[in-house]
């Protein structure tokens, strides 16, 4: 069996780096995908249930901030770029299957779930911090933003601390 390898991790941090100081460059605003996911929930909500649209503080602040179409932000964008590019990249390096990743002592609907919810947990998070991961801290820290180190530093800590009551998700015992 072939052994496939990963990109440099330190080269992938340089390139993410550029990717996000360019992007602060030409937007003047930094990475992040919770936007992406708010417009296509708001622009679903517009169509699914307009009186609900209408009736709605949240949706008539966003609409006084978003004055066009939700699905215009670059933020879709991005997030599509994103979606192409991985898979582009899956397709190059030979990496793209169905499967489902987990332990060897976990069943397929125990792994689904613990997706889903930390998912969905992460979504909600993002919302109450007002920004996911990418926004709050990469692009936080890279303009030196004190809530930026901060997140990250939260991030990394509550991941190292529940750690270990996740490891059963992919190791044995």
């Amino acid at each position: 069996m072939k052994t496939k390898s990963f990109m440099n991790p330190y080269m992938a941090g340089l390139i993410l780096g550029l990717v996000l100081l360019s992007t602060i460059y030409i937007t003047g605003r930094g990475l992040g995908a919770s936007g992406a996911v708010k417009s296509v929930v708001v622009a679903t909500v517009k169509t699914t249930a307009p009186q609900h649209y209408e009736d709605s503080r949240f949706y008539q602040e966003y609409d006084k901030t978003h004055p066009e179409s939700p699905l215009r932000s670059w933020l879709v964008f991005e997030v599509l770029g994103v979606i192409a590019g991985a898979f582009l990249s899956g397709l190059i390096s030979d990496r793209v299957a169905f499967k489902l990743e987990k332990g060897p002592g976990i069943r397929n609907r125990v792994r689904i779930i613990a997706a889903m919810t930390g998912g969905m947990l992460f979504g909600f998070g993002s919302q109450l911090g007002r920004g996911c991961t990418s926004g709050a801290a990469l692009s936080g820290m890279a303009v030196m933003s004190f809530g930026g180190i901060l997140t990250m530093m939260v991030i990394f800590g509550s991941a190292y601390g529940l750690a270990y009551f996740a490891r059963k998700l992919w190791l044995k015992g």
